[in-house]
């Protein structure tokens, strides 16, 4: 069994910051961890815009807090985001990400991160096995 604490593991290197200053997220759940996902709580900074593209790895996301709204850019149809919505980007969706209010997400990944990715300049992590 694994047993974390949030605020505890955010004194540690699981909390990882964007280099744009637009979120940070404490990876809860990684890869080594053997649980076949990744869980994650990021913190997506008010009055942000953060573009995403998880080419290789599927993930949902629960709204805990905040409000902000999620855009596709393959339609550009936008979503509000607040809380107890969930999204799932179950098709690889490119999206835009903005923040009204500082908005608090549960996220799961799979295949599990290892917690060493960073967002790409096309706003995607490396393959798994890149890693």
């Amino acid at each position: 069994m694994i047993v974390r604490n949030l605020e505890e593991a955010r004194k540690t290197d699981r909390l990882v910051k964007s280099e744009s200053g637009t979120w940070d997220s404490t990876r809860l759940v990684l890869a080594n961890d053997g649980g076949g996902f990744s869980f994650h709580i990021t913190r997506i900074y008010e009055g942000t815009e953060t573009h995403i593209h998880y080419k290789h790895h599927y993930e949902s996301v629960y709204c805990i807090e905040g409000e902000g709204e999620v855009e596709t850019l393959a339609d550009g149809k936008i979503w509000p985001i607040k809380p107890g919505d969930i999204y799932i980007l179950d098709q690889h969706d490119e999206h835009l990400l903005r923040a009204h209010k500082t908005m608090h997400l549960a996220c799961v990944f799979t295949p599990p991160i290892t917690g060493k990715e960073v967002h790409r300049e096309d706003g995607s992590y490396a393959p798994p096995d890149e890693i």
